[in-house]
């Protein structure tokens, strides 16, 4: 089944789970630009997994204020992937368009979403941010090394592969046929199993330059702690993924010519000098990606 979106007569529901993230900006943007595109019945539905910062929650009060916009707060943390399950089975829509709460949009994102076909369209993203002050961050280095792949040009290579949860348009009725897998509670990687299940039925996503705007990057200890959680759930779901994680490949290689003894050796030795490294002002992405691959051989070899 395809779907092709045009201007008049068409129906949206744009859906943003969120966790301490204000979102009262990335909202108002939204309904600004759903409003100038005529004929687009929609609405925007903000659920929240039990966030626990009071600033964030007294801050995102005033979403309730706001015209089709809808705030259900949950009051028990479910996940990542229940949460946007949660929101499909809330939206009023046959098509949705996920953005994550984290995000910035660019003024043309719901237009050129409008004009899209597809039964799932993934715009990608881009890094925003000032790498003057930002040059020390390890998420900022990160992405900003990964972004020349980034284009969907590059992306279309492998779609089911270079697939994220981030910002795609896709119908409700695809949703509820093949949700997010709620088996992932934790941090990472839900997303490349909705991609894979795509892949599986044999869903089409089509990749357009339609880029959300990544500006916010947590401090370097955060980030490494979310990519060890994000590690131990690749770990967990290792069968699953084994065709659609780089890191899993790249490990498998690793065993393959029987350097994986000798890396996990010197990770064990170490681990703490690396991490030391890796949360300080001057992070190498090298070594980042060394402290990911002995990770995840620990994780095997336990």
């Amino acid at each position: 089944m395809h779907y092709e979106l045009c201007i008049m007569n068409c129906e949206l529901s744009i859906l943003i789970p969120n966790y301490n993230n204000r979102c009262v900006a990335l909202v108002s943007e939204l309904l600004r630009q759903a409003e100038a595109i005529e004929g687009l019945a929609y609405e925007v539905i903000v659920a929240d997994d039990a966030s626990t910062d009071p600033d964030t929650l007294s801050h995102n009060q005033a979403l309730l204020a706001l015209p089709h916009t809808r705030y259900l707060r949950r009051t028990t943390n479910v996940g990542r992937a229940a949460i946007r399950n949660f929101l499909v089975q809330q939206a009023s829509f046959a098509r949705l368009l996920f953005i994550d709460s984290g995000m910035s949009v660019t003024p043309d994102l719901l237009r050129r979403y409008v004009n899209a076909s597809g039964e799932v369209v993934y715009g990608g993203y881009r890094v925003a941010g000032d790498e003057r002050l930002l040059g020390g961050n390890l998420r900022y280095r990160y992405e900003k090394r990964a972004e020349p792949n980034f284009v969907a040009a590059r992306r279309q290579l492998s779609p089911y592969h270079d697939f994220h949860a981030s910002n795609f348009l896709v119908g409700r009725d695809t949703m509820l046929h093949h949700p997010f897998n709620e088996q992932f509670r934790h941090y990472g990687y839900e997303d490349v199993m909705l991609g894979r299940e795509f892949e599986s039925a044999r869903i089409p996503i089509n990749h357009i330059d339609n880029p959300v705007l990544f500006n916010e990057f947590e401090a370097n200890e955060v980030f490494l702690a979310k990519t060890e959680e994000a590690l131990r759930t690749l770990h967990s779901f290792r069968c699953e993924l084994q065709q659609h994680s780089r890191l899993l490949a790249l490990c498998g290689r690793l065993r393959r010519w029987h350097i994986a003894p000798l890396l996990l050796l010197i990770f064990r030795h170490m681990k703490n000098g690396w991490r030391r490294q890796l949360v300080g002002s001057h992070p190498s992405l090298f070594l980042f990606q060394l402290y990911k691959a002995g990770y995840l051989l620990q994780l095997e070899d336990l």
